[in-house]
């Protein structure tokens, strides 16, 4: 997988026309000849709209194993897509031949077999383009404690602040349903904002 630098700024250029998953995978064939001799195992190329902060990901274990890439993030750096599957086809040599994971010695020394000099991009970080609204806040009426989840408890549950030992159903939590999501601001302008009122 390869981590992106949340420290670059989103990038101002108009997005860019991406190959198809059909011309991924005749791109995956000629680096897995370039590169690999071949010996590359089988993988599914395919896109994965919801990729933030993610340019590439390699899931191992499956036949074939399945490479996702970023599509926001090529349609403004098309340039670095060829790379990036390169890198992700390493991973997936790597485990084939060696069950390794990661960026281990074997990993980087192959990385620089194939003529990359780093692990990481400096693509930036950018909204998934199908961002769930899905959210549920589980808060205890008793002493206001809440947590924010993604998906809705699977078995029976209770505050973990008024039972820490155990499951306790006199300390049920109420599930509220966020059904409306959107930015108000940053967390540089809270803290500024919060500044300003104590100098008051």
């Amino acid at each position: 997988m390869i981590r992106l630098d949340a420290s670059r700024t989103k990038s101002c250029v108009a997005p860019n026309p991406l190959p198809s998953e059909a011309d991924l995978q005749l791109l995956f064939a000629r680096l897995n000849y370039e590169y690999f001799n071949g010996e590359a195992p089988d993988c599914s190329i395919r896109y994965n709209e919801r990729f933030s902060n993610t340019a590439g990901r390699t899931t191992y274990g499956r036949h074939p194993m399945i490479i996702e890439l970023s599509p926001k993030h090529f349609r403004q750096h098309p340039d670095a897509l060829t790379e990036t599957l390169l890198h992700e086809i390493i991973h997936a040599w790597c485990y084939a031949k060696f069950r390794e994971t990661g960026h281990g010695p074997r990993f980087k020394r192959k990385l620089r077999d194939c003529g990359l000099s780093s692990i990481y991009h400096e693509l930036g970080s950018v909204a998934p383009l199908n961002e769930s609204s899905k959210r549920f806040i589980l808060r205890c009426d008793r002493c206001r404690f809440e947590v924010l989840r993604r998906v809705l408890p699977r078995g029976p549950s209770s505050c973990p602040r008024c039972n820490k030992r155990r499951f306790d159903d006199r300390f049920p939590l109420t599930i509220y349903e966020v059904v409306e999501m959107r930015a108000v601001g940053t967390s540089l302008e809270g803290a500024r904002a919060a500044r300003r009122g104590r100098e008051r």
